[in-house]
């Protein structure tokens, strides 16, 4: 028949499941039927040419899939953009497919030789002309679409592809008329679907099931109100029915096992041209600048990473390859985000793992006002443990007060702008704060690999120990503290009660008596069962040296508490020689400062103990300041406040019955801490007799 509709296809008599490069190919290699490859691809053909015009190209040998004719390119108008494929097994039917469009008068459009694009596998125009769909993930990069934008001058909506089974857009995808959507929503991202339900209204959105999806029904071939399709569930087909669209089924079982059905066999070659519709993408690039050990670190893997699971594409523009054991590498890479609010989100992991921005590109940060007393404005920047400089006025400001999960306040003084890291509570309505993440860096100092290996808590490098290393472990830590005691330097300690159960506090206390300890952190728990078991022996009711429970020795912790606040205050208990051993009591006796954080559970509490919250955790603050080491003793809130509040560059021991608690401390991101999972009581044991070996004091090199 004649009509305005024209699709170009290619006769299956070369096909065949020759390589694997998609999930349906695994295990159909020479397990296709020719012969009903080409009875299939002819009912195709037979039902198409009762609706439309059909154009064919001439197959070639040794290019099996070039039967699947919608990779060929992208065609709007008498304009068409030729496919850069992917995988090198395809690659020889470009040049097949240019001369065929060269041959019809096409204006034919070459992306770069290596910026794939794979054609109306991965772009499908809606049927109203308004925008072209646009995918990458899989086949086609993101940084192919403002080249369709311009060359096509259409409005691009890219989404991207998160299942491999459905590597093409047009896989899970089809636009139909009237502004319908055929689509499998899974196959999608959570923005890319949010893109959808935006330009789509509900009324008009048809989601397939996973039954439907993996038999190709969104791989349709769509003219007016007719559906070609491989097969569809009645409950489809009804679905399509009540608005109107009719469903044609042919059967393609040869073609799903390389990963096609009925729009990956045809391209549309007739697709009209929307004069009120212009030239629009949304993708947005930057170039970013990493520098370090690229490769043995693996940062430049975790970069890449973190783009592409950001929704986000990257291209590779130079790689600096450090020449000798000792040199640090660089490399520049452009990424590219679908929209501003992606590449944002980007940006600020990479800005977290060191990434720089060009100095050609740098700009200054952008400052917006507290809008109310604590509280930040939309969109401001959340700080990391990292060492981290703003620009201000063309110059770099360092951070002061560096700390997770603040905001960077900047104030001007006489002597030039002030960057300071706030908490939230702590703004106040003359700050202003950084938003975004232009004009921002973090710090990471590029360690040799030798020093890497000798001083920076190496044996840690798997970030968490299991038992079967703990005596290896101490032997490092037990070298670590006696280092830092000898060259006058700070380790803070964080505890919880499970230290006294578990028979750690006299080895707590020697660590303290023999100058190891120089501040320590807890809750109201830890002191009032070290003050309990000085007083009576007994931890929570338990006889510490027996291990059994005591009549009456459940009030023995008020009793405790009592006892205290009768004195006023642990210091002037141990004034008054009523405390005479124990944690608390070698503070005392050592000068060493301590803080107690209270919760809603504590009894008494201790006169000690801080229950506001807010001067606790500034207390917590004072005390670390200046810690060359933390040692976190199996208190899982504390130790994760006190890291939370620690920056980069000192180093923290987390010891831990529970794996989880130390995976988190591990988690914050810095080479300079361990998690030892064990009971903390042997751990202890074992530090103080590593410690008791160590005869002579730590000599530096």
């Amino acid at each position: 028949m004649t009509s305005s509709i024209r699709f170009l296809m290619c006769s299956a008599h070369h096909y065949e499941v020759d390589y694997v490069i998609n999930p349906w190919m695994e295990g159909n290699i020479h397990k296709s039927s020719r012969d009903r490859a080409l009875e299939q691809w002819q009912q195709l053909y037979n039902v198409l040419t009762q609706h439309a015009t059909v154009d064919l190209v001439k197959p070639q040998i040794g290019v099996p899939d070039m039967v699947f004719t919608a990779n060929a390119g992208l065609v709007l108008g008498d304009t068409v953009v030729l496919s850069r494929f992917f995988h090198k097994e395809r690659q020889g039917e470009e040049p097949f497919f240019k001369q065929w469009f060269e041959e019809q008068g096409y204006t034919v459009h070459e992306l770069p030789k290596d910026l794939p694009f794979e054609g109306a596998g991965d772009a499908l125009l809606d049927r109203e002309g308004r925008w072209l769909w646009a995918g990458y993930g899989f086949r086609s990069e993101l940084d192919s679409h403002p080249y369709l934008a311009k060359w096509l001058d259409i409005e691009v909506v890219s989404l991207r592809l998160m299942d491999e089974r459905f590597y093409h857009l047009d896989t899970c995808f089809c636009p139909l008329t009237d502004g319908y959507l055929l689509y499998y929503p899974p196959a999608f991202d959570a923005y890319s679907n949010r893109l959808i339900e935006m330009r789509v209204p509900e009324a008009k959105r048809i989601a397939v099931e996973e039954a439907d999806a993996v038999n190709f029904a969104c791989n349709a071939v769509n003219i007016d109100r007719t559906i070609v399709m491989n097969i569809a569930s009645d409950s489809l087909k009804d679905r399509l029915a009540k608005v109107g669209f009719e469903v044609l089924e042919t059967p393609l079982t040869e073609f799903l096992k390389a990963g096609g059905a009925a729009k990956c066999l045809t391209l549309r070659v007739t697709e009209p041209v929307e004069p009120a519709v212009h030239a629009s993408a949304a993708v947005e690039s930057r170039t970013i600048r990493l520098e370090g050990h690229l490769l043995d670190s693996g940062l430049i893997n975790r970069a890449l990473d973190l783009v592409v699971e950001g929704g986000g594409s990257f291209q590779v523009l130079n790689f600096d390859l450090g020449e000798q054991r000792q040199s640090t590498s660089s490399a520049e890479v452009k990424v590219s985000a679908p929209s501003h609010d992606v590449m944002e989100k980007i940006m600020s992991q990479l800005i977290d793992i060191g990434a720089l921005t060009l100095p050609q590109e740098a700009c200054d940060v952008r400052l917006e006002a507290v809008p109310q007393v604590g509280v930040a404005p939309d969109d401001f920047y959340v700080t990391t443990i990292y060492p981290t400089e703003v620009r201000v006025n063309g110059e770099w400001v360092k951070v002061e007060g560096q700390r997770m999960d603040g905001a960077i306040a900047i104030t001007s003084t006489a002597g030039g702008f002030v960057a300071r890291c706030k908490l939230l509570r702590d703004l106040q309505l003359e700050d202003q704060v950084v938003v975004g993440v232009e004009g921002i860096r973090t710090i990471r100092k590029p360690e040799s690999r030798d020093q890497r290996a000798t001083q920076e808590f190496s044996f840690m490098g798997a970030g968490v120990s299991s038992e079967r290393r703990v005596e290896l472990v101490v032997e490092q830590i037990a070298w670590e503290l006696r280092k830092i005691r000898d060259q006058g330097g700070k380790v803070a300690v964080t505890a919880g009660p499970v230290v006294i159960h578990t028979g750690g506090g006299e080895h707590l206390s020697r660590l303290i008596r023999e100058g190891y300890v120089q501040a320590l952190l807890g809750g109201n728990a830890i002191a009032v069962h070290d003050i309990e078991q000085s007083l009576m022996g007994t931890s929570l009711g338990m006889d510490m040296k027996r291990g059994v429970s005591v009549r009456g020795g459940h009030r023995h912790h008020l009793k405790a508490i009592n006892t205290i606040r009768r004195c006023g205050s642990i210091a002037q208990a141990v004034e008054q020689g009523i405390l005479t051993n124990g944690i608390f009591y070698e503070c005392v006796r050592k000068g060493v400062p301590f803080s107690l954080a209270g919760s809603i559970r504590d009894d008494g509490p201790l006169p000690d103990t801080k229950m506001d919250l807010l001067e606790a955790q500034a207390d917590y603050a004072r005390l670390i300041e200046g810690a060359d080491l933390i040692l976190m003793l199996s208190s899982m809130l504390h130790s994760i406040g006190v890291g939370n509040m620690t920056p980069a560059g000192v180093k923290l021991v987390c010891v831990d019955i529970n794996p989880a608690v130390v995976t988190k401390l591990s988690d914050r991101g810095s080479v300079e801490s361990v998690g030892v999972v064990t009971d903390v009581g042997l751990f202890l044991s074992l530090l103080v007799q590593q410690l008791s070996k160590l005869t002579s004091p730590y000599q530096a090199a």
